[in-house]
């Protein structure tokens, strides 16, 4: 009876076990769960009848005890999981906000800063990055982020790695030139010297301020420059001018306030490359008359990669602008690729005896802002007595400004510090740099300054000819001597409009609103060809002359040697205020409105239309 009694009660503990136990299921381990299956076996275990009803209640009531744990069990786990879904939804949430974050409006689709840089900020970063790059030229808002000692790619050849150096090299001053330079660049340039120059031979670094207006460069450039002495007592020197000086003055501080044997005279927006010293040392120790130039890679000025630059000569055209020429067949005949490779000029960042500088004059104090100052200490060492090598083994990686925010247009000190070189080295040649910049030869209005100590200093240095540098040092360079007329060219129907290039790539000749810039250059030459665009003047590429197909209407502009095989006709007559007369065809190049209204060049019969060209050479032109 008394089993009967207590059967439904054993029935609905025995049901709420079940539930249970498949609840449990969701959170209970596999160690757990056998032991409560093994205890479950224990209590099956058979027992006498007289016994077996007081049992059933006992183990019931230990049933219930243990559903009590289970329950609490539960809770932990239920509690334990709600833990789990908050850590998930918060991660859930950060990578929506991530994901949100990396959508953000472009603020500055068209600006270059953008270009390859900067997915994923917000709209106030992207403004302070773009402000910083107007400011700068340069990425100064990831420069900030960057470490300042960052391993970058070992650009030397494998074979470089194989030679050797002196224990004994000469001692070395860096000297790093700035104007309103990121603080974050300058101590990148800083702590890459110091990490890759051999402390044996690292005398000093120079830093020469050039009138910086950026707050950041004074005290906090101090403070700096007060740590870095701390760990490297009296390394670091600065220099302040209290006007601007320009460029080649400012180089010329830092060389006057060295010590060392050799100077190597850097700008501040660079980072040099392992063992990029000890070429430049143990080439100077062995020829003191040598002037030396690293290999430059490039730091992309928007991410700050380095874009590594194949080895190459330094040349210039005939408005002294700087390019990379190609490599001198004597030296790839060599077959070395760490030997020195003579070039006829330098870029800005150079290395030499500190002596021997000083003899041949260091840098033109009288050249201006920025521009020219290195094709004149290259024409100077040359035709005085030196030599130019690049040195394939030494490599800096070289920022290279986007644009230059002091002086927007630099073409007014370009200018000037072209023709005071040509008025002190280029002697009968020097016209062709008049003629580049189209410039009057006579009464320029254009001031160089007083070039009497210079000419001084070349004849008592009993310097070479400039012929003599072009035949035996920069052969590529060609200079014409057959330009009678050149300038800007009008017809008297409109003479506010110019014969100008036209759209490049391209080959047709247009008539634009006149302006300053080359491609309105115009060379008349007494043997009848018109050069149309810049003046170029080097034996491996060509001018574009002005061409009558002969048929059609259209002149074109083809490569001068070009169009003459080719059968085309290149030959005009033309004197001051007159006809252009094609020699062969005796057609005209005149102008006529086209259906839109605008005038167009076109090659027809001769009608009474005459031009006029800007400026004459001696006298040719006149009655």
């Amino acid at each position: 009876m008394m089993l009967r009694r207590n059967f439904p009660k054993a029935l609905c503990i025995g049901l709420t076990l079940v539930i249970a136990v498949n609840i449990l299921l969701g959170f209970y381990t596999k160690g757990t769960l056998q032991s409560l299956i093994v205890g479950m076996v224990h209590r099956d275990l058979p027992l006498p009848l007289a016994e077996w009803d007081g049992a059933v209640i006992k183990r019931l009531s230990h049933l219930e005890v243990e559903l009590q744990h289970l329950k609490e069990t539960m809770k932990w786990s239920m509690k334990r999981q709600e833990n789990v879904n908050n850590t998930l939804k918060q991660a859930m949430e950060a990578m929506a906000s991530e994901t949100q974050h990396k959508f953000h409006k472009k603020l500055f689709p068209d600006s270059q800063l953008f270009k390859e840089w900067g997915e994923g900020l917000s709209e106030a970063q992207q403004k302070k990055a773009q402000d910083l790059f107007q400011k700068f030229g340069y990425n100064v808002y990831l420069s900030n982020q960057l470490p300042l000692n960052r391993t970058i790619l070992d650009t030397r050849d494998s074979r470089c790695l194989q030679k050797t150096y002196s224990s004994q090299l000469p001692s070395l001053s860096v000297i790093l030139i700035f104007m309103n330079e990121a603080l974050s660049v300058i101590e990148r340039a800083i702590t890459s010297i110091i990490n890759r120059t051999p402390s044996q031979v690292l005398k000093e670094i120079i830093l020469v301020d050039d009138f910086s207006s950026n707050g950041e460069l004074k005290t906090p450039l101090n403070k700096k420059i007060k740590f870095y002495n701390q760990k490297y007592p009296g390394l670091l020197k600065i220099i302040r001018h209290n006007k601007r000086r320009g460029l080649a003055q400012s180089r010329n501080t830092g060389w006057e306030a060295a010590t060392a044997d050799v100077v190597a005279i850097l700008d501040a927006h660079i980072e040099v490359n392992i063992r990029w010293a000890e070429p430049i040392l143990a080439r100077i120790q062995e020829d003191r008359t040598v002037i030396v130039s690293p290999v430059f890679d490039n730091i992309r000025f928007d991410t700050f990669n380095l874009q590594k630059y194949g080895l190459a000569i330094d040349g210039f055209n005939w408005e002294l602008w700087c390019r990379y020429d190609s490599l001198p067949q004597t030296w790839l005949d060599l077959h070395d690729a760490t030997a020195p490779v003579k070039s006829p000029s330098i870029m800005g960042i150079f290395a030499a005896d500190r002596l021997f500088l000083g003899e041949i004059g260091v840098l033109d104090g009288g050249m201006l802002v920025y521009g020219g100052e290195n094709v004149e200490l290259s024409l100077r060492v040359w035709q005085c007595g030196g030599k130019i090598e690049i040195l394939p083994c030494s490599r800096i990686a070289h920022l290279e400004r986007h644009h230059k925010p002091y002086a927007m247009d630099l073409s007014i000190a370009l200018k000037r510090n072209a023709l005071r070189v040509a008025e002190i080295w280029m002697d009968e040649h020097k016209h062709m740099v008049y003629l580049a910049w189209n410039v009057p030869l006579e009464n320029s209005g254009i001031d160089y300054g007083d070039i009497s100590s210079r000419k001084a200093l070349r004849e008592k240095l009993k310097c070479k000819t400039f012929d003599w540098y072009l035949k035996n040092v920069y052969p590529v360079l060609k200079p014409i001597h057959s330009i009678v007329g050149y300038g800007r060219m009008k017809n008297t129907l409109d003479e506010s409009i110019c014969l100008d290039q036209g759209p490049v790539p391209g080959k047709s000749p247009i008539m634009y609103y006149c302006h300053t810039f080359s491609p309105q250059n115009v060379y008349y030459h007494l043997t009848g060809e018109f050069y149309v665009g810049a003046l170029t003047a080097e034996t491996d590429s060509e001018e574009h002359c002005l061409t009558d197909p002969g048929k059609g209407e259209k002149p074109t502009l083809e490569p001068c040697s070009k169009a003459a095989k080719n059968g085309l006709y290149i030959y005009w007559n033309f004197k001051l205020g007159g006809a252009v007369i094609n020699r062969t065809t005796k057609r005209c190049l005149e102008i006529k409105k086209d259906t839109s209204g605008t005038y167009v060049p076109v090659l027809q019969t001769c009608t009474t239309q005459v031009w006029k060209i800007q400026h004459t050479i001696r006298d040719w032109g006149s009655n």
